[in-house]
């Protein structure tokens, strides 16, 4: 039996391929959901800063009480899946501010920041992945 050189470098090496490429989308799926969050807490209306306050981005699911607003992730990505949400028993009125009602006109804070950037998004995590395979 012939033993292929350099076979043990390379199954070490791709079996860390997963690993590194995780861990760099990860932390770029974090840095981007912060600047997202940033963003749209700067735009939001800031009556009594409630609605402010209640913008955020969690792994997984939203706290309960509030309003999903936005998932970055999904089945493409394994179970990396970041959801960005707002609202809550002090803020309820999120959905309102966003999408308005028939008395009031819309004053949306996550749609305009979203499409934005959301090549950027994608072309971000994109060259994670990248690094992650060098890395590797």
């Amino acid at each position: 039996m012939t033993q292929v050189e350099g076979l043990s470098d390379l199954r070490r090496r791709w079996g860390a391929i997963p690993a590194a490429v995780r861990a760099e989308v990860q932390a770029e799926m974090e840095a981007i959901a912060n600047g997202l969050v940033a963003d749209m807490k700067r735009i939001a209306p800031k009556d009594r800063g409630d609605l402010e306050a209640s913008i955020g981005w969690t792994w997984g699911d939203a706290p309960a009480g509030s309003l999903t607003i936005g998932t970055v992730g999904g089945n493409e990505y394994g179970a990396m899946r970041i959801t960005i949400y707002a609202g809550g028993k002090k803020a309820f009125y999120a959905a309102f501010q966003e999408f308005g009602t028939a008395k009031m006109t819309a004053n949306p804070f996550f749609f305009p920041v979203w499409r934005a950037r959301r090549r950027s998004v994608r072309t971000r995590i994109s060259r994670a992945v990248t690094r992650g395979l060098k890395k590797a």
